[in-house]
């Protein structure tokens, strides 16, 4: 079983296999705590401040990984690295963004960070097949509604949980994202639960793709 946990923005924490991943922390977010994790694994999708604040979460003994192309083995677990872009015409206008993915608990996670163009087929093949994925459906600095259907549907995981969107207390330069009911006002088979987090197992993954709505605030 693996537990996950929505700390707010783009950033969560898993828990499973001894080990506890967190990505993309965030540090002074308006309307959001920091989050406070003790992690064995952080890995940040690149470098700005809303997502790389591993000072937050990390120990003594943390493994960091930021803006990660390729594959290495951290603690026992193998990580892959997909570079892809910030922005959506793919110049590095806003800087490289990494798509992070593993499994833990025989489940396949795929985080997608700030990405913010939709997927060539290259990048699909190189993601390849996904049970859980957290996806930013915000727009502004990443991908939007629109395009995060078309993420989804070419991935086309189990599990999709959208991440980076507009919450109520979020303000400054946040208020221009998005909510997520823009994302999910078209969708089918959509669960909104009460709290920040979900326990995932392999054996009770959806057979369709299921959006699930966690709630951190």
């Amino acid at each position: 079983m693996v537990e996950v946990i929505w700390h707010g923005h783009s950033c969560f924490e898993l828990r499973g296999n001894g080990l506890t991943i967190v990505h993309d922390p965030f540090g002074s977010v308006p309307g959001i705590p920091d989050p406070k994790a003790e992690a064995d694994i952080i890995l940040c999708s690149h470098s700005h401040w809303d997502h790389n604040n591993a000072d937050a979460v990390k120990k003594e003994d943390s493994e960091i990984l930021e803006e990660f192309a390729g594959t290495k083995n951290l603690k026992r677990l193998e990580i892959r690295g997909i570079g892809t872009f910030h922005d959506e015409k793919r110049k590095g206008s806003r800087g490289k963004n990494s798509v992070y993915v593993y499994q833990l608990e025989s489940v396949t996670f795929c985080h997608l960070g700030d990405l913010g163009h939709d997927l060539n087929d290259e990048e699909v093949s190189a993601i390849g097949q996904v049970d859980v994925l957290f996806i930013p459906v915000g727009g502004f600095f990443t991908i939007g509604p629109d395009v995060a259907t078309s993420v989804v549907v070419k991935l086309n995981p189990r599990i999709n949980i959208p991440m980076h969107y507009r919450a109520p207390m979020m303000g400054g330069m946040f208020s221009s994202l998005k909510p997520v009911d823009d994302f999910i006002k078209d969708k089918e088979n959509i669960q909104q639960l009460d709290g920040p987090s979900i326990q995932i197992t392999k054996d009770t993954l959806p057979e369709v793709t299921t959006h699930i709505l966690l709630k951190f605030w």
